[in-house]
């Protein structure tokens, strides 16, 4: 006897599989019209087709969106600004902008002016390796690629702490890297040891508090302030080589503590 909503001769659905009533005009699952394309017939039916790919279309279908989706966030990423915080694959790799032209530059060698060929590590020394990395890591927190400050610093750190008798402007290179990549602990020591050796040395003030900040401790920041605004005149008449090295750095400090 014929079921009152399924005749013996209904079919399934040609989209989705499932079993249609004999006065369905649409499938109840997938809302594909009855009757367009050629209908699937129940599984052992006399004539019926096989009816595998028909059941599994609709997650065929799904995947190929997947794809289209992920090949688009992928395109977003792949064309994002050289130099930004998220791309830390192309930051990780020579640019133009940091290595000299056309990028060839080794990944931490900096590159030569002019367009002349970067030197090689080998060749440097180890006070020259340093400074090469400090100018490096600085040039990406500058420009805000926290990714490739990461990638870096560990190198640029392990490079500074090779050094035998650093001077301060090294101390002091070493206590920016480690600043910008959120070792306080670095930073505050290599300022104390600066400033052992020279209480009103300008870069050991402006490192100092620097690393008071990074702990929130702002009144031990504004102590250093208050000593580098008194030990300024008197120290920039030296004429300290490492002060003109770092003047901007110097004179934003002072800036910054004159406004607090």
């Amino acid at each position: 006897m014929t079921s009152p909503k399924t005749s013996a001769g209904a079919g399934f659905c040609a989209a989705c599989g499932a079993a249609l009533s004999a006065s369905a005009r649409f499938c109840h699952r997938c809302g594909t019209p009855a009757g367009q394309g050629a209908p699937i017939m129940r599984a052992g039916a006399p004539g019926a087709a096989p009816s595998g790919a028909a059941s599994v279309l609709p997650w065929g279908v799904a995947f190929v969106a997947l794809l289209a989706l992920v090949a688009m966030v992928a395109g977003r990423n792949f064309g994002a600004a050289k130099g930004s915080g998220v791309d830390g694959s192309a930051n990780s790799l020579p640019t133009s902008e940091i290595d000299g032209a056309g990028g060839a530059a080794p990944p931490f060698a900096g590159g030569a002016p002019g367009g002349a060929a970067a030197p090689n590590i080998a060749d440097l020394s180890p006070s020259e390796r340093a400074n090469r990395l400090y100018s490096r890591i600085m040039t990406y927190a500058e420009a805000g690629a926290v990714d490739s400050v990461a990638f870096f610093s560990p190198m640029a750190m392990a490079s500074h702490e090779m050094l035998d008798n650093p001077t301060a402007d090294e101390r002091y290179h070493f206590g920016r890297i480690a600043e910008v990549s959120n070792n306080v602990d670095v930073a505050k020591a290599q300022a104390d040891t600066i400033l052992q050796g020279q209480a009103d040395h300008l870069l050991g003030l402006v490192l100092a508090a620097r690393a008071a900040r990074m702990t929130s401790n702002e009144s031990a920041a504004r102590a250093f302030d208050a000593r580098l605004l008194k030990a300024l005149t008197a120290q920039l008449a030296t004429q300290n080589e490492e002060y003109l090295q770092h003047r901007a750095e110097i004179d934003r400090a002072v800036a910054d503590a004159q406004r607090k």
